[in-house]
């Protein structure tokens, strides 16, 4: 891996990472209308997913390929592009589903959002990268506004056999998200953001579809046909353009400063609720979006 260096956190590169983050933030909202309105299991919707945004990434791939002046992938980059592939947007993305069927996802925005801290955590002790005090404040203000904004969501019902469960899996998936954050983060510079995200999502793609024909759910593709809408909006929404847009942002600022600035999603969240899922936003979420929004503009204001 090359080392990843310091990275002044531009205007460009902090705004097309908050709107990555911002569409990546429908996608809880939308599996729960998915799990709620049809009668697709996790490994389904996640294939249909995963197939809708295919073409996408094929297409990213052959575009990147065929440009001049290319350099050649090694063969130890792309053992390292599939694992983190396999890790970023297969392992952490089946958790999640699996995870969203047993908690709301208030609860599940909050444990997911422990990714940034992993980030820089991972950077500071594998690859003694140094966390700068203004990335310790704005982390403090972010996940302070986070655990207030979802104070209120907090209500454990310990009668629900598969609440530790899933959240369990949750906490799993924002462990493997973080390792794809750090690990794309050190490998964009040298391979380049469009090649190594639509070859990581090739990687993740393949797992999936093997998961799910080993699962013996190719028969549910019959009867999902009605809801493939479903599909296509988690492809494009939140999975296409925001992945392509974070990996820029990447490239741009660096990756701790990308898991810093996309702890904007749970804030995206809580506002889509209310209005796609009729959730009230109480007083709590209003300061925690507060604080969050101050985290952000701090990061987004960081200079050499």
């Amino acid at each position: 891996m090359t080392e990843e260096k310091k990275y002044t956190v531009t205007l460009a590169g902090f705004l097309i990472t908050f709107l990555g983050s911002v569409l990546f933030s429908t996608k809880a909202v939308i599996v729960k209308v998915a799990f709620a309105k049809t009668p697709m299991d996790a490994i389904t919707l996640l294939t249909l997913r995963m197939a809708f945004s295919l073409p996408f990434y094929i297409f990213a791939a052959w575009m990147a390929s065929n440009k001049k002046d290319v350099t050649p992938i090694t063969t130890k980059q792309w053992c390292y592009i599939i694992f983190l592939g396999l890790f970023g947007y297969y392992l952490s993305s089946l958790f999640d589903f699996l995870g969203l069927q047993y908690i709301s996802a208030g609860l599940e925005r909050l444990i997911l959002f422990l990714y940034p801290t992993f980030a820089v955590l991972i950077n500071f002790s594998v690859f003694k990268q140094s966390v700068s005090r203004i990335q310790w404040i704005a982390l403090l203000l972010t996940y302070a506004g986070i655990v207030i904004a979802f104070i209120s969501e907090m209500q454990i019902d310990f009668d629900n056999p598969n609440f530790i469960w899933g959240s369990v899996l949750i906490f799993m998936c924002s462990i493997t998200f973080s390792i794809y954050i750090v690990g794309s983060g050190r490998f964009i510079p040298s391979v380049g953001a469009t090649r190594f995200t639509a070859y990581a999502m090739l990687a993740s793609s393949f797992g999936v579809f093997v998961h799910f024909a080993f699962a013996g759910k190719v028969q549910d593709i019959q009867f999902a046909g009605t809801y493939w809408w479903y599909g296509i909006l988690l492809a494009v929404a939140a999975t296409v353009l925001p992945s392509f847009m974070i990996a820029n942002g990447m490239k741009r600022i660096g990756s701790s400063n990308v898991a810093i600035i996309s702890a904007v999603g749970p804030v995206s969240t809580i506002i889509q609720a209310h209005f796609i899922l009729d959730e009230k936003i109480s007083f709590e979420q209003i300061l925690g979006t507060v604080l969050v929004v101050a985290g952000v503009l701090v990061i987004g204001r960081k200079k050499k």
